[in-house]
């Protein structure tokens, strides 16, 4: 069995909305997270949040507070992940341009997130964290 692998998401807050991506590929292709993605080798945890962050949406940010920790694991034989939750002010409010591996990238009512096909776990830590008020 490998070791768990180390990633990292950018939950990004914009005026009541919810930053957030469609996954092009990978574990959870097709659902909405937020931003993030592994952590590499010699990369500090804040500089692997704002990296993704411009990856997947062109949105720069300054990492803040560790939100929370997400571990997930996959009964299909998927990768093993301790996923780290960071807060992120933004350096400007514009609009997200997908890129990397993100298909889709959108800011969305934090009212309106639980409606959609979130990636596996998201919603529970979201809410448990404060982020949103309702899970379906």
């Amino acid at each position: 069995m490998e070791a768990p692998e180390l990633c990292v998401s950018a939950i990004v807050i914009d005026d009541e909305r919810l930053l957030l991506v469609r996954r092009g590929r990978g574990r959870a292709q097709g659902d909405w997270a937020v931003p993030g993605g592994r952590v590499q080798a010699g990369e500090m945890l804040a500089e692997a949040v704002v990296r993704e962050l411009v990856e997947e949406t062109g949105i720069e940010g300054v990492c803040g507070n560790l939100v929370g920790v997400l571990e997930l694991l996959d009964d299909e034989g998927g990768p093993h992940q301790v996923i780290l939750g960071y807060l992120v002010t933004l350096m400007e409010a514009v609009e997200p341009v997908a890129g990397d591996d993100a298909a889709e990238a959108r800011w969305v009512p934090l009212g309106d997130v639980a409606e959609l096909r979130l990636a596996p776990g998201l919603a529970e830590f979201l809410h448990d964290h404060g982020v949103i008020a309702t899970i379906t």
